[in-house]
This record gives structure tokens, C-alpha cells and sequence, in this order.
């Protein structure tokens, strides 16, 4: 792995510790059964204040991101450069096998052949082998009409199949409005809507692409995309980790 990924062994044990606290099976039940499940209180209202007081510090981002401009929607984001933050590394790190025990299933099931290995380090050493270098880990920013269209976060031929959004912000008092969600679009089928509503410091795992769902002749996949609806009033802050870096 580039020397400018590893994570501090401290705050991965801290992250770990924190994370095996919620109830797995009944977390992954839920990705299973809707694409996506919650982590109430991820991250304290402080931690939440200190990641996103880190959006005017030029030095933690690679690059800057206006939406208009690429036709994502309206808004902005940046993203994190290496090392990440201790915190950030260590969530990053302390999620993906857990999350990658429900990666490799759902491939099993969708009967794709490749399968994730079980720690974070070695799933970047297979990333940055492919020329995929560039940390995906973002912060964005949105403020009144702001909004983050539908989309996937795909970033390379290598693509881990779940990614975390962290809000960092709280819902009726510091903004109003901007609301994730997330679609499924079934074969043959109208489209599913997914309104996924969080407090500040709450989580959100859920499918980046493609998920499978058990049908009367077998497992068949749905497509999945996620955004954010308009900002009606305020500021909003969200912490996005994806487990894949980019080319």
C-alpha cells in the first residue's frame, strides 16, 4: 500500500472498537432487504463540528469540486488528500471488513467471481495496482438550493459495492431540507425510493451500484443510484467514504 494511505494503528483500533459496538447481522439484514442501514451515532456532535470545520483548510483536500460545473447538481465538495485525517482513516479502515463479509456475499449471489479481501490495506495495495492512487474520501457543502443529483460513485474498473455518508450536521437546526436518497431500479419494474432521514453524527452504509434481490426464479440485480434533495434553508455537511481510491 502507498506509504501516504497507512492509517495509524491507534486510531484503527479506536475506530474498531466504536464499530463492532452496533449489531452487524442486524445491519447487514437491512442491506440485504433495502440496500442500505443505519448507524445512529457514529460520531459526536464535536467530531462532527471538528470534520466539518475542516472544509476551508486547503491543505486536507486534493482537489475542489463545483457540481453546476460537471452537471452533478448544485454544490460542492472536496476530496481529502493522503494521510486522511486519524479519525477518517481509522472509520475508513474499521468499516470495510464488515462491510466486505456483505460485499462478497451479494457477489456470491449475483455470481460474480471476484471476491474482497478482509482487510482494508490489502484491498488498496489491488487499487493502487490497477493505477487507481487518488483517495476518494470527500467532504461536501451545500447550502439554500443546493442538491446532489442521482449518481453512483464509481471510479475505476476496481469499485467496492458499499460506501458510508456520515451527516455531520443537524436536520431543523442548522439546515432544513436535503434529504438523502436512494433508487433502485428493478427490471421490469418502477423504480424504488428510498428516503433515508438522519440526525446529526448518524451513518449510512449502503449499495454503490448494483445489489442482489432474491426473486421467484433466483437472485436477479437492481441498479442502484443515491443523492441529496434540495437545501431548503441553512448549511449541510456530510462525510462520504468510499473504500475504493480513483485513477
Amino acid at each position: 500500500m502507498n506509504a501516504h494511505a497507512k492509517v495509524a494503528t491507534a486510531a484503527v483500533e479506536a475506530a474498531e472498537t466504536r464499530i463492532a459496538a452496533y449489531h452487524w447481522p442486524t445491519l447487514a439484514a437491512e442491506l440485504d432487504g433495502f440496500g442500505c442501514a443505519v448507524m445512529e451515532k457514529l460520531l459526536s456532535p464535536e467530531e462532527c463540528r471538528q470534520i466539518a470545520g475542516l472544509y476551508v483548510k486547503e491543505q486536507h483536500f486534493r482537489s475542489h469540486i463545483h457540481m453546476a460545473r460537471h452537471g452533478f447538481g448544485k454544490g460542492e465538495y472536496r476530496y481529502f488528500r493522503y494521510p486522511l485525517p486519524d479519525l477518517l482513516g481509522g472509520l475508513r479502515s474499521a468499516l470495510y471488513p464488515r462491510l466486505a463479509e456483505v460485499a462478497n456475499r451479494w457477489n456470491e449471489r449475483m455470481g460474480i467471481t471476484l471476491r474482497y479481501p478482509a482487510a482494508h490495506a490489502e484491498f488498496l495495495d489491488q487499487c493502487h495496482a490497477a493505477g487507481q492512487v487518488r483517495p476518494t474520501p470527500l467532504l461536501l457543502q451545500y447550502v439554500p438550493g443546493d442538491f446532489n443529483c442521482l449518481h453512483q460513485d464509481l471510479y475505476g474498473d476496481l469499485a467496492f459495492p458499499l460506501q458510508v455518508a456520515i451527516l455531520l450536521s443537524e436536520p431543523g437546526e442548522d439546515f432544513t431540507g436535503g434529504e438523502f436518497a436512494l433508487t433502485e431500479q428493478r427490471p421490469r419494474m418502477q423504480s424504488r425510493v428510498e428516503v433515508v432521514p438522519l440526525r446529526q453524527g448518524d451513518a449510512v452504509a449502503f449499495a454503490v451500484h448494483n445489489r442482489p434481490v432474491q426473486g421467484t426464479k433466483g437472485n436477479y440485480r437492481v441498479n442502484l443510484r443515491h443523492g441529496v434533495s434540495r437545501l431548503r434553508s441553512g448549511m449541510r455537511h456530510t462525510l462520504g467514504i468510499i473504500f475504493h481510491d480513483a485513477k
